[in-house]
């Protein structure tokens, strides 16, 4: 079975529904329980195996740098920093694609919880993207999963193809694989990656993967304070 052996993490966001705590902290580094969300994320991938790590940097950008050193991580992460505009979460992937010659790409956002129950879901989705022979599949769950019960849905899924009906009762928890050839035609610098799901959910050709464990994500100040205290 094939291998994924490089990783993109979402570290550019502003964090504003964090705010104002974000004002002098970078959402990643924001810390439950001791740990910050960055390092949980690091983490995960290195239960994956995967030592290959990229992450996409603004705000507050040199605190995220002078944390990959502190840890000793830079001959593990290289940090690609959005210095002028933050490219929102398309460009900021296919900026960071440019630079590599990788042709798969595990992508994470660091404001999920993850867990060591994660990697094994993760594992099971990466065999199905490959036996699929897909170009993106996103790790999804159930509404009644979420610790933020005010979260709507994103996708409706059938025989693991996402479509966007009115039931829509998965959220996308932040883990996504996809492949470097869906760049390809796009000439934008700055897009959301929903540009490209939307062009494969037309072509019924964006596949997901359910996940069965517990969705803690830092959605805003409110759900944060809550899972420090949990």
């Amino acid at each position: 079975m094939k291998k994924l052996n490089t990783a993109i993490i979402m570290c550019a966001g502003f964090g504003k529904r964090l705010k104002p705590l974000t004002n002098k902290v970078p959402k990643p580094l924001l810390k439950i329980h001791n740990k910050s969300l960055l390092e949980n994320t690091i983490e995960l991938l290195f239960k994956l195996n995967i030592n290959k790590i990229f992450l996409n940097s603004h705000h507050l950008s040199q605190q995220i740098k002078r944390y990959i050193l502190e840890k000793k991580l830079s001959k593990k992460i290289k940090v690609f920093e959005e210095k002028r505009k933050i490219l929102n979460t398309g460009g900021g992937i296919l900026n960071i694609v440019k630079s590599s010659n990788d042709k798969n790409y595990l992508v994470l956002n660091p404001d999920t919880i993850w867990t060591k129950k994660h990697s094994i879901e993760i594992i099971k989705m990466k065999n199905l993207y490959f036996s699929k022979k897909a170009s993106n599949m996103l790790l999804v769950v159930k509404k009644k999963r979420s610790f933020d019960k005010r979260l709507s849905g994103d996708f409706s899924m059938k025989k693991n193809i996402l479509t966007y009906s009115s039931k829509k009762e998965y959220i996308f928890t932040g883990c996504q694989i996809i492949n470097r050839d869906l760049f390809i035609n796009i000439k934008k610098k700055i897009f959301p990656i929903s540009l490209i799901w939307n062009k494969l959910l037309m072509d019924k050709n964006l596949y997901g993967y359910e996940s069965k464990i517990n969705f803690k994500h830092v959605t805003d100040i409110k759900i944060y304070k809550k899972l420090i205290i949990k």
